[in-house]
Formats: structure tokens, C-alpha cells, sequence
């Protein structure tokens, strides 16, 4: 099966993707990026899209005109907001399986309707990643909640977990067709997926990063691993 993943902008970041999706031996990655290759039409040969982490999302795309906010990046890239729009737009023209990861959750958010918190102040400290001088990031972790009958209910198999966290943005409105599945201990809204299922391709959004859990010797758990089943039986069956 193909698995179509957009560029983090980072290779080593892009590596975790990588290394993540292929647990499944059928799984052939296509790397969908904006700067490196343009191929936007390679959504073609995709049997599943997953949108990744990397910089924020222009605010255009939450409608705010506040273009100067606290922990910003030193650089936007609206050329890559635009092109994984357009590649979530053909992922649900062809009922595509779709997983969000971080920053890929905001985007779908806003690409449905939905807000971000620009930068989440004092909530930060529980959320954003550490980077030392050495320019190396280590993840925070915290609690996670988890709500009952969603899909990450079925893969969790429980209500409380630990994930990883690295986010300094966070969703504020939920878009209307939107339900959440997830909330930290405070409060900040974790995983998205549809309010209603019904005759809807598959779609689930996280903020953590299962990708990378295996820094914490995490790789086999329920939301590292177990992210990805329910996304795969998607593909396979839509196949």
C-alpha cells in the first residue's frame, strides 16, 4: 500500500515518519513535499495520506490578522500550507484514509472550519519541547484523557495514557464537523476526529508524536504503534 506523507522540513524529523509507518512491511512511502519535489500529483498513486508536524500554520488559515505572536517561527511557509491543503482536499475527493499528526491536526482543523491558539502563554511549559543550546529538542510528556466511544477509545483500551508533547499551538474553535477525542490534563484539546462517521472516508488527528516515541523506549504502546492499526485496516479495506 502507498502511503503518501508530507515533508516535515526537517529529514531527521522525516526519518521518525518513516521509520514509524514502515512497522508494516506492505507499507511503499511517497514523500509529498512542497519544496524538494512539487509532486502534489503524486496524491494519485496514494492509498492514505498523512499529514505531519513541522512549522506553524500562517494565520491566514485561522483567520487572524495577527501576523507577530510570541514563539513564532523565524519563518512561515505558506507555499507548503498551500499544498497539503490541496492534498487533504484530494485526499477526501478520493475517500482517502487520512492521519494527522500535530501540526497536520491544526491544519485540517482550520482547513474545516476550525481556530488555533496562536501560542498557548503559561501552558507552555507543560506542552513545548525543550531545546538546549546544542540545538537538540527533547519532548515533554503529560497526561492525556481520553474520551469514551471515539476511535482512540478502541485503541487505547483505556482513558488515561501518557504521550509525548512539542507544541507551543494549540486548537481554540473545533470545526463544526469535528469531534474531540483527546484532552491534556489541562485541557488542551489532543486528537480530532469526525463528529459524524457515517459515509465519511477515515480520518484521525493527533497533537503528540507517535512518530517518535521511541525516544522514550514508547514505540510498541497504544498511542505510538497503536495509532497506526485502525489507519492501516482504513487502507487496506479502502483498497
Amino acid at each position: 500500500m502507498n502511503i503518501g506523507v508530507s515533508y516535515t522540513g526537517s529529514k531527521p524529523k522525516h526519518d521518525h515518519y518513516l521509520r514509524w509507518l514502515s512497522r508494516d512491511t506492505r507499507v511503499n512511502i511517497i514523500t509529498l513535499s512542497a519544496e524538494a519535489h512539487e509532486n502534489e500529483g503524486d496524491i494519485e498513486q496514494c492509498d492514505g495520506l498523512v499529514l505531519s508536524g513541522g512549522v506553524d500554520i500562517h494565520p491566514s488559515y485561522y483567520k487572524s490578522d495577527r501576523l507577530v505572536y510570541p514563539n513564532m517561527p523565524a519563518k512561515l511557509y505558506e507555499k507548503r500550507d498551500a499544498f497539503e491543503a490541496a492534498l487533504f482536499q484530494r485526499a477526501q475527493e478520493k475517500r482517502l484514509p487520512v492521519l494527522g499528526v500535530c501540526r497536520g491536526l491544526q491544519l485540517i482543523n482550520c482547513l474545516l472550519g476550525g481556530t488555533l491558539h496562536q501560542d498557548m502563554a503559561e501552558k507552555n511549559a507543560l506542552h513545548k519541547a525543550i531545546v538546549t543550546p546544542e540545538h537538540r529538542q527533547f519532548d515533554k510528556a503529560h497526561g492525556l484523557h481520553i474520551h469514551e466511544g471515539s476511535i482512540l477509545a478502541a485503541v487505547a483500551g483505556t482513558n488515561r495514557l501518557v504521550v509525548n508533547s512539542a507544541h507551543h499551538q494549540s486548537v481554540k474553535a473545533v470545526a463544526p464537523v469535528l469531534a474531540v477525542n483527546s484532552v491534556s490534563d489541562d485541557d488542551i484539546i489532543e486528537g480530532l476526529e469526525w463528529k459524524d462517521k457515517h459515509d465519511k472516508p477515515f480520518l484521525l488527528c493527533v497533537q503528540w508524536h507517535p512518530e517518535r516515541m521511541h525516544e522514550f523506549r514508547l514505540e510498541n504502546t497504544a498511542l505510538a504503534a497503536g495509532v497506526l492499526d485502525p489507519f492501516f485496516e482504513a487502507v487496506t479495506k479502502n483498497k
